[in-house]
């Protein structure tokens, strides 16, 4: 599939297998994989960073195949998700970060065209959200209030 922003044509990354179970090696207690997510999210870790400590630290290759349930939703369930999704958040804070690069270099015109394009990602993203009730149905992204949403 094609890139968004770019020439690019390739496909990269590699496959997870395809098993529906969680390996013997693997730490399989499903409570024990809760309570532990929902203490590295209480120290402020985002779900990716989640995932990666409890793959490289705690044995669990995958949560899905523990819980039958996303990182995300596992929060979600217990009240701890944020407002926005996180993918959705840190382009949010992409773009804030841009605005300000550009507030003290107005004339750096690479950064310009490339905070035009994560907006428009952001708004391709806040589109499928709206369309699958994770946002208010009625939510837009102004550049002027993205500050107020980030922070």
């Amino acid at each position: 599939m094609a890139r968004m922003h770019s020439k690019g044509k390739g496909k990269s990354g590699s496959d997870k297998p395809n098993i529906s179970s969680a390996p013997d090696w693997s730490e399989s207690d499903k409570k024990a994989v809760e309570d532990l997510i929902l203490k590295l999210s209480g120290e402020g870790n985002s779900t990716a960073m989640i995932g990666t400590i409890l793959r490289d630290q705690h044995a669990v290759p995958d949560v899905r195949l523990v819980t039958g349930e996303r990182i995300a939703e596992t929060l979600e369930r217990n009240g701890i998700g944020g407002r926005y999704p996180e993918d959705m958040m840190n382009l949010m804070r992409q773009a804030l970060r841009m605005i300000d690069h550009l507030d003290a270099n107005h004339k750096d015109l690479h950064n310009r065209r490339q905070l035009e394009l994560t907006e428009s990602r952001i708004r391709r993203l806040a589109r499928y959200y709206r369309n699958t009730g994770k946002l208010d149905s009625d939510w837009v992204y102004k550049r002027d209030q993205l500050r107020l949403m980030v922070e």
